[in-house]
C-alpha cells in the first residue's frame, strides 16, 4: 500500500480538491483526491496542460495567486495537492 493514500488532508487541502473537483467537472470525492498522489499523468489524476489552466483559472479568482499553463513549474507545482497547497499559501494575495 502507498504510505501517500493513508495521510489525512488539511482543511486548507480539502477546500482545494473541492476547487479541482469542481474546476474539472470531475465524478469522483474528496476522499479520492489524496494530498501527496500525483496530479498529473496516468498514477493520479491525470490532469493535462488544459485542465492545469481550468484549475489555475480558478485559484487565481479564488486566492490571487499568478497560476500560468506555461510556467516551467508546474510540474512541481501540480506535482501533488499538498504542493499545489504549499505553493498558492506562500504566494496568495486573498
Amino acid at each position: 500500500m502507498n504510505t501517500h493514500t493513508d495521510i489525512n488532508k488539511t482543511e486548507f487541502e480539502q477546500e482545494l480538491a473541492q476547487h479541482i473537483i469542481t474546476a474539472l467537472n470531475l465524478d469522483i470525492s474528496l476522499a479520492e483526491i489524496k494530498p501527496l498522489a500525483p496530479l498529473y499523468g496516468d498514477d493520479g489524476l491525470g490532469i493535462d496542460s488544459i485542465d492545469v489552466l481550468e484549475i489555475s483559472l480558478v485559484l487565481t479568482k479564488q486566492y490571487g495567486v499568478q497560476l500560468r499553463s506555461d510556467d516551467e513549474n508546474n510540474a512541481k507545482i501540480f506535482g501533488s495537492l499538498r504542493s499545489l497547497a504549499d505553493h498558492i499559501q506562500q504566494n496568495r494575495t486573498k
